[in-house]
């Protein structure tokens, strides 16, 4: 029995890592390994704890690469890849309560569906004031102090530069939460549920 017992800890423990919610060695240390503490991290770090738009459009686009095959399937893996998001947003203390229960409250809707709606299919941002020579750069929207971009072969891209800062578009009947998009995880494919 106490055999079973460490088999089945150790498997747990083994398709953690592999879902990207433990530690890996490109990755630091994740201080809670759930969905919604992740994507929460990722908010209240990346929208610097500016608004409720900035925190649901970080949480957009990180909803948007959990949806592409081009990014890892789960929450905790996209927002610990490495280089991506800003250094610490796993392991620092998130210590302004307020922010802290609204990122924590918001990843909560995000996972339940809501996004930001100018968002809708990038999945990449930088902060509102950096500019860059790259010309695959389609801009879709500037809130919580990032510019929010696709990636489209130069000949499609019409927004070339950041849009003005726009606010208030969030938490309305307009963005109640829509339908999410799911890909099945690590176990879902490998035992079919």
């Amino acid at each position: 029995m106490r055999g079973m017992r460490a088999l089945g800890v150790a498997l747990l423990g083994a398709a953690l890592v592999v879902s990207g919610c433990g530690r890996r060695a490109e990755q630091v240390s994740v201080i809670s390994s759930s969905a919604q503490e992740c994507l929460a991290r990722a908010m209240y770090f990346e929208s610097n704890r500016s608004s409720r738009d900035g925190m649901v459009a970080v949480g957009s686009v990180v909803m948007n690469r959990v949806a592409s095959a081009e990014f890892p399937s789960e929450v905790c893996a996209v927002v610990g890849q490495k280089g991506q998001f800003a250094p610490g947003v796993l392991s620092t203390e998130m210590r302004e309560p307020g922010p802290r229960a609204m990122a924590m409250a918001l990843a909560a809707s995000v996972l339940a569906g809501e996004r930001h709606p100018q968002v809708a299919r990038a999945r990449f941002f930088h902060q509102k004031d950096h500019r860059f020579p790259y010309r695959n750069m389609h801009y879709v929207l500037t809130t919580g102090g990032n510019a929010f971009y696709e990636k489209r072969p130069p000949a499609e891209v019409t927004q070339r530069v950041p849009l003005p800062q726009t606010e208030g578009v969030t938490g309305s009947r307009a963005t109640a939460p829509a339908r999410p998009v799911r890909r099945p995880g690590l176990l879902a494919r490998l035992f079919g549920r």
